[in-house]
């Protein structure tokens, strides 16, 4: 089904006179403005955080003195309304709200969910030096500012790392993290110089270090604090790892990496350009935040309306 997109109003959902076959497309086809991608979960009709999305809309047009053309209770029942007509297929939804006079539009399509091996093998990143201008606000600008690295995301390559002066911020569509421990860094130094044997067995062992050896490094200033990454700290806490905010250097060796969006969930990192991240598979620890986030949505996720 192709992609169906509507300017929304209090009173009625006006079909676009345009065609538009992605989301970008649509965004670029609409005034400057503010925006916020999610997906539908659990049947259709229950989102992860959708306040926090519609803050993404509703905060910076309050801050411009900007009238929304709908306001929230309705914009949720139109969400609603358009996903229940998707049914029994989940929605990918954006919503936008443009600077100028306040419309807000809205793209819905069926939710393609990544296939089984993008999270059982890990996937492969590519960086590229660039920067959101203003990091603290998901701005409609970025996608056009953006159109040629997304050009990249094909053939293998899965997300585009975006990097300042050597260090890594964030993905162009995802928040980055990296794992480290002193413990399996110092196995995996050692079994460099060891032999096949010895190597094999060293990184069987660093599967079992200690929780507080783990340390979960993303970047916290000149990103966009997404909506799924709010939640996977707590959930790295609970699972005892310790957080360090900083921006991960592209020449650091990790142990693990991992990516986080509201439509992917967690998706492991198995290579960034041409060098492995760790073993060159999918680590331990991503995969238990991994599970402890499946769950952790299944339990918060709420209704629309």
């Amino acid at each position: 089904m192709d992609l169906q997109s509507f300017h929304i109003t209090d009173k009625e959902r006006i079909p676009l006179k345009f065609h538009a076959s992605t989301l970008d497309e649509l965004t670029g086809r609409l005034s400057d403005g503010f925006y916020t991608t999610f997906s539908t979960l659990q049947g259709g009709l229950r989102v992860l955080s959708l306040q926090a999305h519609l803050d993404r809309l509703y905060k910076p047009a309050q801050a411009l003195h900007l009238k929304p053309s709908v306001a929230e209770a309705a914009l949720r029942k139109q969400i609603a309304d358009l996903a229940r007509s998707l049914l029994p297929r989940e929605s990918r939804i954006r919503l936008i709200l443009t600077k100028d006079t306040g419309d807000v539009y809205i793209g819905i399509q069926p939710l393609i969910p990544p296939a089984p091996e993008v999270y059982r093998d890990g996937v492969h990143v590519i960086t590229a030096e660039m920067a959101r201008h203003d990091p603290r606000i998901k701005g409609t600008d970025f996608i056009t500012q953006s159109a040629e690295q997304r050009k990249l995301v094909k053939g293998d390559v899965y997300e585009i790392l975006m990097v300042n002066d050597g260090k890594i911020l964030e993905g162009m569509t995802s928040n980055f993290y990296a794992v480290r421990s002193v413990i399996a860094s110092r196995a995996l130094d050692l079994a460099a110089k060891q032999s096949h044997n010895s190597s094999a067995r060293l990184l069987r062992a660093v599967d079992h270090h200690p929780r507080n050896d783990i340390t979960l490094i993303t970047a916290q200033k000149g990103i966009l604090l997404g909506v799924t990454r709010r939640a996977v700290l707590r959930l790295a806490r609970g699972e005892g790892m310790s957080i360090e905010y900083r921006s991960p250097r592209v020449d650091e060796n990790f142990n693990e990496a991992f990516l986080t969006s509201s439509s992917r969930g967690v998706v492991p990192i198995v290579r960034i350009n041409d060098k492995p991240v760790g073993q060159g598979r999918v680590g331990a620890w991503t995969k238990s935040l991994s599970l402890a986030y499946q769950a952790y949505v299944e339990k918060r996720s709420e209704k629309i309306v």
